[in-house]
């Protein structure tokens, strides 16, 4: 019988129910924090929940030709490899990372963009797996079956800096900000060279931070009291941060309670805050 996810996210002990389900798909999707100056588990061996296959951000799953970092790729190239890793148009996708939840709701972010809707992020991730004490491997080789899977490509997900140039003065959008309220005002240095402090003109600050706690997502009565806080007006939301990473963090919380009218700003401010003839608030 097919798994079929309803909600964009998962428990750890609704994945160990379901681990052996034929149809499901669990990808790992951890990376570094950018704003870390060391991977802590650097030195440390890898494991990963049973049957993971890893889903590579930085090398394969961003346009490796962009002038900035997690750009995500066209279309036809993200089908592609989404098919080499054996994902197919019936697959269930659960997507987790190492550090809770940082990176996996990039990937998901990556696939409703691609117009692909059963898959959810593991809330708490790995941490709350291995918590749990539920069953982990090391890294496997095993040799993946091409899927079958078809991008049906959703423009209005992703934005782009001539989106943003025109969402800034338009009082019907609401930029909402996943960075540090102190890189949002500039106070905080920028982890990456040549990008300048501050923020996009007339966006607001929503640190990820507000809907995440241990690694977990708020509950979702929380969720809309903070949603409600920072867009009491219901504006339609373009979600940016640094690169495209903890933007889909809020775009997945919106989705949680319901909202649907947002996209992400996928250069972010790396690139907004790296281009000549932007303005800039601080």
């Amino acid at each position: 019988m097919a798994l079929i996810i309803n909600k964009p996210l998962v428990s750890v002990d609704w994945l160990h129910s379901n681990l052996e389900n034929k149809n499901l798909i669990i990808l790992d999707a951890t990376i570094p924090k950018v704003t870390s100056k060391k991977d802590a588990n650097s030195k440390k061996v890898k494991s990963v929940i049973k049957g993971a296959i890893f889903f590579d951000i930085k090398n394969v799953f961003s346009d490796k030709n962009s002038l900035f970092p997690n750009t995500v790729l066209s279309k036809e190239q993200f089908e592609v490899k989404a098919q080499e890793i054996g994902v197919n148009k019936n697959s269930c996708i659960v997507v987790y990372d190492d550090i809770g939840i940082y990176s996996s709701p990039r990937v998901w972010w990556m696939f409703q963009l691609m117009g692909f809707k059963n898959i959810a992020i593991l809330d708490g991730g790995f941490p709350e797996w291995k918590l749990k004490q539920y069953v982990i491997e090391s890294p496997q080789n095993n040799l993946l079956i091409k899927g079958d899977f078809e991008v049906d490509y959703k423009l209005e997900k992703l934005k782009l800096t001539s989106d943003m140039l025109s969402a800034i003065d338009n009082k019907s959008i609401l930029i909402a900000d996943a960075r540090s309220k102190g890189r949002f005002c500039g106070i905080e240095p920028e982890p990456r060279e040549d990008v300048k402090g501050g923020h996009i003109p007339n966006s607001v600050s929503f640190p990820f931070s507000r809907i995440v706690e241990n690694g977990k997502m708020i509950s979702e009565n929380k969720m809309k009291k903070v949603f409600e806080e920072i867009n009491p007006k219901k504006k339609a939301f373009i979600f940016s941060c640094g690169s495209g990473i903890t933007a889909s963090i809020l775009a997945i919380g919106a989705e949680l309670i319901g909202i649907k009218n947002h996209a992400v700003y996928d250069g972010s401010w790396t690139e907004w805050g790296s281009t000549d003839g932007l303005l800039i608030e601080k």
